[in-house]
């Protein structure tokens, strides 16, 4: 190269030139062949490697690799090269410029280790929609943990560039920042204590988007919509937005019903308040009209006079038992409560065959209206609070 540079300047010696025009054309010419040598890099890798790459992408069968290698990534790419490029031949065209070296090897330095970090957040970005768009994964609460990703990768990089701003080791930067550990743990509280709960809660798997949750001491009760590093969003089921720190889902109880919903089964436990008055023994004529219906063929009376509100269980069992949209391997059963000052409840535990919102309140209420009309063949009645109509009547 020092054969290069003396043959630039007999030529320009031979042109009459002075030597301090000679020196600084030199110089000019130089970094000219730079700029040159960085534009048609970048022109290559724009226009014939990100080509092929795209080429080869497209033509693959799985879809992961069209988005993991996208349009902003390839361009985060395309501006990286140049500048690693000129920062290896700077030495060979600038040696005899030592102070004008300096202040570019910085200078691209700084804007190298820039390019890497925005091309790395992309790459975590490109990543993330990758593995969100796999089925395997696409309900895990990844976010988080990209997010933890990118803000060490930007803290790395802005220690990397301040270390090179001042010409010291990272590792005395990160020795200053130990004596200042405790005030940057006080501004960035809430980063972190979000981050270690995020972590938490992916590690668990106590929470991911989509899950129903229910949490009434924040006003939450809804589909989770995004889990981040200092957030969890929940849409509640009134169209609101609730927004909840990481750290209260994991330092509280939260109610997640996913479980419920992947059972297939959602459960009802409900009484009906029986008048205590109406409560008797059954006649044999009574029995009888029961006798020829075929829920009472499965009827074993436990002594010899039936009381009307154990024929009525048995019906109920019976009934659900018979239900197409009442779920039949999971627990059913129809139980007595401690009678109290409102009738003796008679409490009803099945889980119905849909987890659907509506149509499980559809069942439910059809069943307890069932209950309420037959009751009377039982000669029994639902308690309830007098009104005025009833004073009337009497």
């Amino acid at each position: 190269m020092e054969e290069y540079n003396s043959w630039i300047k007999e030529f320009l010696f031979e042109l009459g030139l002075s030597s301090d025009y000679v020196h600084w054309l030199t110089l000019g010419i130089n970094v000219l062949i730079l700029i040159v040598v960085a534009m048609a890099s970048y022109f290559f890798v724009h226009k014939i490697v990100v080509e092929i790459v795209r080429r080869i992408v497209s033509r693959t069968s799985v879809k992961w690799d069209d988005v993991l290698f996208n349009d902003r990534l390839l361009s985060s790419i395309c501006h990286l090269v140049p500048p690693v490029l000129v920062y290896v031949l700077m030495p060979l065209t600038l040696l005899e410029y030592p102070m004008v070296l300096a202040i570019v090897e910085k200078v691209l330095s700084i804007y190298i280790v820039a390019v890497s970090v925005r091309m790395l957040n992309v790459f975590f970005s490109s990543l993330y929609l990758a593995l969100h768009s796999s089925e395997s994964l696409k309900g895990h609460s990844l976010k988080g943990l990209v997010q933890m990703l990118k803000i060490l990768t930007i803290c790395v990089g802005l220690i990397i560039i301040i270390s090179l701003l001042i010409d010291k080791n990272p590792i005395f930067i990160l020795s200053g920042l130990g004596a200042s550990a405790a005030v940057l743990m006080l501004v960035f509280k809430d980063t972190i204590v979000g981050l270690v709960a995020g972590v938490q809660l992916s590690a668990n798997d106590m929470l991911k988007p989509g899950d129903w949750i229910e949490m009434p001491k924040h006003g939450v009760n809804g589909t989770v919509e995004d889990v981040s590093l200092t957030t969890v969003k929940v849409r509640n089921w009134d169209m609101t937005i609730v927004t909840v720190p990481p750290y209260s889902l994991v330092s509280e109880s939260f109610q997640n019903w996913k479980g419920m919903q992947e059972s297939g089964g959602r459960r009802v436990k409900r009484s009906i308040n029986i008048d205590v008055n109406t409560v008797r023994f059954l006649s044999e004529d009574e029995l009888q009209t029961f006798a020829s219906q075929k829920w009472f063929e499965n009827y074993k009376s436990p002594s010899s006079k039936v009381v009307n509100l154990h024929l009525f269980r048995h019906y109920i069992e019976q009934y659900l038992t018979q239900h197409p949209e009442v779920h039949h391997e999971k627990l059913s059963m129809v139980r007595q409560l401690q009678s109290e000052n409102h009738g003796i409840p008679v409490e009803l535990y099945f889980f119905t065959a849909t987890t659907q919102w509506v149509e499980y309140e559809r069942i439910q209420a059809e069943v307890f209206d069932h209950l309420f009309a037959v009751a009377h063949d039982f000669d029994l009645r639902i308690f309830q609070s007098p009104s005025g109509l009833d004073f009337k009547n009497e």
